[in-house]
C-alpha cells in the first residue's frame, strides 16, 4: 500500500481532522482514507430515467400550463 505524506497541514485543520476521527472512532489515517474514499470515489453519477415520475404527487390537480404561465407573468 502507498504512504500519503502531508507538509504543511494547517494546525487547525489537523485539530478538526483529530476531533472528527475521535468522534467516529477511528485513527487519523482511518480518517483520511474515509474522507478522500468518500469524496474521490463517491456514488456513481444517477441517470435520469432513475427521476422518472419522481414528485408527481405534488402536480395532482394542478394545471401545469397555468402554472408556468403565472410564473411567466411574475417575472415581469
Amino acid at each position: 500500500m502507498a504512504v500519503l505524506n502531508v507538509k504543511d497541514l494547517p494546525d487547525a485543520l489537523y485539530e478538526q481532522l483529530k476531533q472528527r476521527a475521535s468522534r467516529e472512532q477511528r485513527s487519523i489515517a482511518q480518517e483520511v482514507i474515509h474522507i478522500l474514499e468518500r469524496t474521490l470515489v463517491g456514488k456513481q453519477p444517477h441517470s435520469i430515467l432513475e427521476f422518472r415520475g419522481l414528485g408527481k404527487e405534488l402536480w395532482d390537480g394542478r394545471d401545469a400550463a397555468a402554472h408556468v404561465a403565472a410564473e411567466r407573468d411574475a417575472w415581469d
